[in-house]
């Protein structure tokens, strides 16, 4: 009977009213999912599953990770409707590409929309206007390079990218936030436009708002561009504040 009342005062249907999005996250991935319960709306669920990543963090070890996308995006809550899907690598997403990643999860969710954080974050540049950033992250010159390599070819301007220099995903995420934004003001150039921290194991959603007073620019981040993206695919039109500019003043579904 118990059961029953709960169930009567709680029923299914009100479950994430306002938008369920599936989220594939690394399987060594520490911060993803507290770092989207911070950042969406109360009425927002991320439901995750992990696919397994192999360190040190390379690119071809990057790769290895694709034959595994559909199944992980197939264990989210399948037969129940999704309004997006998260692939939760930036690295990731450079080394197997865009279409790959969406063609992957699509054999498994078809017609949900797909992000990623290279994808969101071309979609902020463009919001943003932002031709020219700056770019921190957690990894090697080598993978950085390859980053770099990447938004130059769709006409991003990369001023500077440095890294903390990790190859192990976990110990990304002991990366302090205080450390963090000290890395961020080093590195954001005073000629660029915005300043771009990626990886979904750093938790940057902690400074952004700091940061941006500090910076007097915008200041995304891998899952503050996630929630943002995922938001607009699932028509959530409502400001995120707390988070930068880009969750309080962009977020419309036009």
């Amino acid at each position: 009977m118990q059961n029953r009342t709960v169930a009567h005062r709680y029923p299914l249907e009100q479950l994430a009213p306002a938008g369920r999005i599936g989220v594939i996250a690394l399987a060594t991935d520490f911060n993803i999912e507290a770092d989207l319960r911070r950042l969406y709306p109360q009425d927002v669920t991320a439901f995750t599953s992990r696919v397994r990543n192999i360190n040190p963090l390379t690119i071809s070890n990057l790769r290895r990770m694709e034959p595994g996308i559909s199944a992980a995006a197939d264990c989210i809550l399948p037969g129940t409707p999704m309004d997006a899907m998260i692939y939760a690598c930036t690295s990731g997403t450079v080394a197997i590409g865009i279409e790959r990643i969406t063609e992957l999860v699509q054999q498994s969710c078809p017609g949900v929309p797909v992000t990623n954080p290279v994808s969101a974050a071309l979609a902020a540049f463009a919001t943003l206007q932002a031709r020219r950033i700056s770019i921190l992250t957690p990894y090697t010159e080598s993978v950085n390079t390859e980053i770099a390599e990447f938004f130059t070819q769709q006409g991003i301007e990369v001023l500077n990218i440095s890294g903390f220099g990790f190859e192990d995903d976990t110990a990304m995420t002991y990366i302090q936030p205080q450390d963090i934004a000290d890395a961020a003001v080093e590195t954001c150039h005073p000629d660029a436009d915005l300043l771009f921290i990626s990886c979904t194991a750093l938790r940057a959603s902690y400074v952004i708002d700091s940061l941006e007073q500090q910076l007097h620019k915008p200041v995304i981040s891998s899952n503050q561009l996630l929630a943002w993206h995922s938001l607009k695919l699932a028509g959530y039109p409502q400001p995120v504040n707390g988070f930068g500019q880009l969750l309080a003043n962009h977020l419309h579904t036009s």
